[in-house]
């Protein structure tokens, strides 16, 4: 089933979960490609990856230190997917608050004629009330946006656990790479943005959105101005 499927993994400095994640989608799903494109981590995150890639021949790693383009979730996210082959991609991030079981549930989304499958925070553990304020008001805003537009909307616009089918993903980027901000770290929202609505069969699967144990949040200043230009593009 699996074979169909390649999981992106987006790094920055996940040396104290990037393994876990792998050896449990190595456990549970057979076949599926995993490919991590790490965006210039000082850790050893990269060196974890090469040696399980050395030991298992479906992972593939994409150093992005090198390559000296822009930086950015969206940018790294973006050259996973034009990078694979296989017929249907997911995004998940390396920090464990995506629980990766939920992985199952999107790829049987997309086999069974989703064009995009969403992973949607039915419940968030240890965020601060300040913090939640500010996420539920930007989502507004977005959604504000995005309904404004008429264009493709679901019930977490900003999750960064989703799957989508490739060929669909590569060719709204293909006719709206501008759009898409490489900086940022909502890739869905500037998909949505560029989707007209009720062109795609979209589903949703809910799941708890887990603290961080290891490693520090990447969220910042930067960040939020890269919103705010996801906002205005």
């Amino acid at each position: 089933m699996y074979k169909e499927f390649s999981v992106i993994i987006p790094t920055l400095n996940e040396e104290g979960n990037i393994s876990i994640l792998i050896n449990r989608i190595l456990t549970s799903f057979k076949g599926m490609e995993i490919i991590v494109v790490d965006d210039g981590s000082s850790d050893r995150t990269k060196d974890i990856v090469r040696e399980l890639a050395r030991r298992h021949g479906r992972i593939m790693l994409i150093d992005r230190s090198m390559k000296g383009k822009e930086r950015g979730l969206t940018s790294s996210v973006i050259e996973g997917i034009l990078h694979t082959k296989r017929g249907f991609v997911i995004v998940i991030d390396a920090d464990l608050q995506h629980p990766p079981r939920v992985i199952g549930d999107i790829a049987r989304r997309l086999s069974d004629g989703s064009d995009l499958a969403v992973a949607v925070r039915e419940s968030v553990v240890g965020w601060k009330l300040y913090r939640r304020l500010i996420s539920r008001s930007l989502i507004r805003f977005g959604e504000f946006a995005l309904w404004v537009n008429g264009k493709a909307t679901c019930s977490d616009i900003f999750s960064g656990f989703f799957g989508v089918e490739r060929k669909l993903f590569e060719n709204t980027l293909k006719k709206n790479e501008r759009r898409f901000v490489g900086s940022g770290y909502k890739v869905l929202f500037d998909f949505l943005k560029c989707t007209e609505k009720r062109s795609i069969k979209i589903s949703e699967i809910p799941y708890r959105f887990n603290p961080r144990e290891r490693g520090a949040s990447k969220a910042g200043f930067r960040q939020g101005i890269a919103l705010i230009k996801s906002f205005l593009t």
